[in-house]
């Protein structure tokens, strides 16, 4: 790491502390050099995730699309960031459990829903709404009855 003040790689680990779902650790540090204090974060790099989208094209894995998503479907929803953090590793950790390094896009889609239900029915129903492409309101109203009935689908 380098300083952010002088530029210095010295430096010395003052605390650390794991998030609440383990799966970033945040570092108090402090120069060696100058004694600026500052913090940094780890988290796993994923790499090699391709998703192959329903067209036939691949392209590489992007968590940011997910989040956007999830923004969108959540706005004005009582969910707060770090929740949402949780579910994209959650289903990124679901995903590379199941596939190798070819993801199919409505995987994706389905580990997403799964989750986001959970958390908020309004934020799911927005979130299909966009991602399963309803054709009528019969579709949308099917979905949102099953909404009472958690066991299914």
């Amino acid at each position: 790491m380098r300083c952010p003040r002088c530029t210095s790689t010295e430096d010395r680990v003052i605390d650390s502390r794991a998030s609440k779902d383990g799966a970033t650790i945040r570092r108090r540090r402090e120069c060696i050099s100058c004694g600026h204090r500052y913090s940094t974060t780890e988290t796993i790099v994923r790499e090699g995730l391709v998703v192959i989208k329903r067209d036939g094209r691949r392209e590489e894995f992007d968590r940011a699309k997910i989040l956007g998503g999830l923004r969108k479907a959540c706005e004005k929803r009582p969910i707060d960031v770090e929740q949402l953090d949780i579910l994209i590793e959650d289903v990124i950790d679901a995903l590379e459990a199941r596939f190798d390094c070819e993801v199919p896009s409505l995987a994706i889609g389905e580990e997403v829903m799964a989750r986001i239900r959970r958390i908020d029915p309004i934020a799911y129903v927005r979130f299909a709404s966009v991602y399963k492409d309803f054709r009528d309101i019969n579709e949308l109203m099917a979905d949102v009855s099953s909404l009472d009935h958690p066991d299914r689908p």
